[in-house]
Formats: structure tokens, sequence, C-alpha cells
């Protein structure tokens, strides 16, 4: 990472929820880890309903929704001056709704962080609606910072999650999923899952078992070569699995304290933009998911 880009902000978007006061934790140590300023944002209507109780005769809205979203902001920048030195540290109250805002600020961003939930969402989901559209269609890598019980899922021993699909996409997500592993001192496992290859099941039982699990170890092999000489660092651990790559993640996801996918790039639907199985990741996974996109193309 330059200069110039560790001058760019870490961004993270609050709704006065627990999640997103999680989100502002964690983003506050990505921010002290790539020594970049923390920029701390919320959208004036986020809240709907719950941003004040009432307008009082005479009140002026804007005024009102203003004060509300800056005392979320001071108790977010309290949270986050734990980590970080308070110049470091820009709360920034924006009137709008909270998607085109997070999506015109992350335009300038290395990185966006939200909660995976905040006020309004169904229990049982994963992600709140603004969640599931940042992921989709933010303009820098996006972490939904996953919450249990109150509280983000961060065992500072536990291993980086990458999934490799064998594509060129997966290469954004790789080198997201190297530095995280290296600036975090944990291993990094990549893993590859090949039962979607399969396009018939009635085949498979004359199938050659052992010549696509080798075949599917070159391709990986092939995706990590060069990255251990950029990363001497880094203990990667490969798993080449018999399965599909959603249900793979998941599982791996239950062991590890980040799990990085890739991403299409913008042209379709909210699936078609994150592709099924960085969907259903994001919607399934046990701990905090980065969903990568590569640079687009000049």
């Amino acid at each position: 990472m330059d200069v110039q880009d560790r001058a760019r902000p870490v961004l993270v978007g609050i709704d006065g929820s627990e999640s997103s006061l999680n989100a502002v934790r964690w983003a506050a140590g990505e921010a002290a880890r790539r020594a970049a300023p923390l920029r701390v944002v919320t959208a004036f209507a986020w809240q709907g309903g719950r941003a004040v109780d009432r307008f009082e005769a005479g009140d002026d809205p804007h005024e009102v929704m203003l004060g509300a979203a800056q005392r979320q902001l001071a108790e977010a920048a309290a949270v986050a001056a734990e980590v970080l030195p308070q110049k470091q540290v820009e709360p920034l109250p924006v009137g709008g709704l909270p998607i085109p805002v997070l999506q015109d600020q992350s335009r300038d961003a290395q990185l966006l962080v939200l909660g995976d939930r905040g006020y309004g969402a169904i229990s049982g989901l994963l992600l709140g609606s603004v969640a599931a559209a940042m992921a989709a269609d933010a303009g820098c890598p996006v972490v939904l910072v996953r919450s249990q019980e109150g509280e983000p899922v961060a065992d500072r021993e536990r291993p980086v999650v990458v999934g490799v699909d064998g594509s060129p996409l997966s290469e954004a997500a790789l080198a997201f999923a190297y530095e995280q592993a290296s600036v975090r001192g944990v291993p990094l496992i990549a893993v590859h899952a090949w039962w979607d290859w399969i396009g018939d099941p009635k085949v498979a039982p004359v199938l050659d078992w052992g010549a696509l699990q080798n075949e599917a170890e070159e391709v990986l092999a092939e995706r990590l070569a060069g990255w251990a000489e950029k990363y001497p660092d880094v203990r990667v651990h490969r798993r080449v699995v018999r399965d599909r790559p959603a249900h793979a993640l998941v599982e791996e996801s239950r062991r590890a304290q980040l799990v990085v996918v890739g991403a299409r790039g913008r042209g379709g639907a909210t699936g078609l933009l994150l592709g099924s199985v960085s969907h259903k990741v994001l919607h399934r996974s046990h701990c905090s998911i980065a969903v990568v996109r590569p640079a687009p193309v000049p």
C-alpha cells in the first residue's frame, strides 16, 4: 500500500445500533493497523422513526435529526478513541439516505466497514438492507462485522480464510486476504472447493475422483504462486475440498476471524453483482466477511 492509499480513510457507517458500534471497534483497529484516519459517517434518516421520539411544536426537523446524528457520532467517536488518537477520528453527519451517502463516501475510502445488522433487521437474517446493498455496490472493499450476542467475533488467534475459485477475479480477494493475515500475524487458509465442477450428478459414479482432486490442487497452487514471495511471513494452509464452495467457506468461518470473498463488477442485480457463492457466504458466515471487487479496468 503506497502513501497515497494510506492517506485515504477507513470508513465506517453507523446508525446508533450496537451492531454499528461493533463495526466502529473493528474499523478503529483496522485504521490503527493501516496508520490511516477513521471517518465515522451517519446519514440523518438512517433510523427512520427511531431518530427522534417526536418533534415538538416549533422544532426544526433538520436540526433535530442533525442533533440525533451528532449524538450517535459522539458515542461512536468515544468507542474509536479507545484505539485511535482523537485527531485520527473524523465524525461526519451527512444529510440523506444511507445507501447513496455511503456509496458516495466509499469512492474516497480504502475500506468500508459496517455492522451486519442495524435497526429494523429481521431476526434470523445476517444482513440488514444497507449492509447487503453496500456489499454489492460500494466503491471499495467492504467488511461486514459479524456480531453474536452483541459482541463481534474477533479472536485474534483465529486465521483469515479466503475463497479461491480458480479465476482471475479471485486475485483481488487473495491480495486483500494476504495483507489481512500479514498485519494480524495469523495463518491464511486458502479454500478451493470443486464440487461445482460436476455438471451432471448422474456421471458421478464413473468419474476419476483422484484425478479431479489433483486437478483442483493444481488450480489452487497456480493461483497462490508468487504470493509467498510477497508475504513470506504468512503461513498458508491449503484446503482443496469436494464440496460446494459456499458451504465449504461457511464451515471454515466457524473457526476464522475473517472470511474474504471476491465479487463481480457492476452491471446487474445485487445477487449477480456479488455472485451466488459470495451472496450465500454473506448471509451464513459465522465470522466477519470482506467482499473485494477487482479494480475497474480503465
